[in-house]
């Protein structure tokens, strides 16, 4: 099946968002993808903030996305706009690092007032990088998402079901198994 970078854009080592994106690769793996996650906020931070391309942790980083067939980037909303980490990793890679690649964006925050956040923040610069693909992604409501002590994730039912109808639909456009997505439902 495809391999899958499933990155997460929050700085918080404590973050809901990165902890939806690892439930969601369970989703993936079960569907048959090699799923590979990754937390920008492990890169370091003079890598970022020095924009040093050639720094290895940053050819590491654009050899992942060269890798994959698939990116999901995951953000919490910031001021109505994706993660500034993210935007450093996003402007350290190639221009065309998401070329021939299908992309899943999906976002977090505390409000509804973030919910375009997507489509008029992330998704433009993801578009600008070339992909073949960019699915629908999905907002979800950080009061949605609750981690119980022992790091069990709980997501609300209803933006649990179209978390799963987007994340199925990219693992379809990925050639993912149809017959895996009923029974994950």
């Amino acid at each position: 099946m495809a391999i899958v970078l499933s990155v997460s854009g929050s700085p918080s080592a404590t973050s809901r968002t990165a902890r939806l994106l690892r439930h969601l690769d369970a989703r993936l793996r079960a569907q048959g993808h090699e799923v590979i996650p990754f937390d920008v906020r492990t890169l370091p931070p003079v890598a970022l903030l020095h924009a040093d391309f050639a720094h290895p942790a940053i050819v590491e980083a654009t050899a992942l996305f060269e890798r994959a067939d698939g990116i999901v980037i995951g953000t919490p909303v910031y001021k109505a706009a994706y993660s500034g980490l993210l935007k450093c990793l996003l402007d350290l890679l190639p221009q065309y690092a998401l070329a021939g690649k299908t992309v899943l964006p999906l976002a977090t925050g505390g409000t509804t007032a973030h919910v375009l956040a997507i489509d008029y923040a992330l998704r433009p610069v993801l578009n600008s990088m070339g992909p073949a693909h960019i699915t629908p992604g999905w907002f979800t409501l950080d009061k949605d998402i609750t981690v119980a002590d022992d790091g069990t994730l709980t997501v609300a039912p209803a933006p649990a079901e179209a978390l799963a109808q987007v994340t199925d639909q990219f693992s379809l456009a990925l050639g993912g198994r149809p017959t895996l997505l009923a029974a994950a439902g």
